[in-house]
């Protein structure tokens, strides 16, 4: 017997913020480590996580990396509990915790921008990527950047769960 799933069994996910852009799932910390890697974040670079939820991207940028990173959260509570998080570390010097839209981020002085975003998500931050200086890369966990092309893809298990990596480059223009 064939078994098939049909779409209208699978509630449209829905928002009471037009401007947010994925739902609140956090990315494993073997994907995190992996994408800064690939990224590869430098000590003293600048490195903007758009959705950052948890704080566990800025925080490994930071730890691990030696970078400054900045995160940009829409909800106010996951907001207040990452920057609540951030101060029980002690990384206030390294990393801040903006309450804010990813659409509307200026990110024309990061050296590395993250996103576990939804593909049309990324479409529509677009705008906000092609600010970022020539050389400057955008790193993003299972969802593509349409019509742009990854300098590096890798796809890895975590669990028994695939996770793809797609890594940019801005160009010059």
């Amino acid at each position: 017997m064939l078994l098939v799933a049909s779409a209208s069994l699978v509630p449209a996910q829905r928002y009471s913020d037009p401007d947010t852009l994925a739902p609140a799932f956090p990315t494993p910390q073997g994907v995190v480590e992996r994408m800064l890697e690939l990224a590869g974040l430098q000590p003293g670079e600048t490195l903007y996580d758009l959705g950052c939820g948890d704080g566990r991207i800025v925080i490994t940028a930071a730890q691990k990396f030696q970078a400054k990173a900045v995160g940009v959260e829409i909800r106010r509570d996951i907001y207040e509990s990452t920057l609540g998080r951030v101060r029980s570390l002690g990384l206030n010097d390294t990393v801040h915790i903006v309450y804010g839209n990813a659409l509307k981020t200026d990110v024309s002085q990061a050296d590395v921008v993250t996103l576990y975003l939804m593909t049309s998500s990324n479409d529509r931050l677009k705008p906000v990527l092609a600010k970022m200086k020539p050389g400057a890369r955008v790193v993003s966990h299972d969802f593509e950047i349409r019509n742009w092309k990854p300098i590096t893809t890798e796809r890895m298990m975590v669990g028994t769960r695939p996770h793809m990596v797609y890594v940019y480059q801005i160009q010059r223009k």
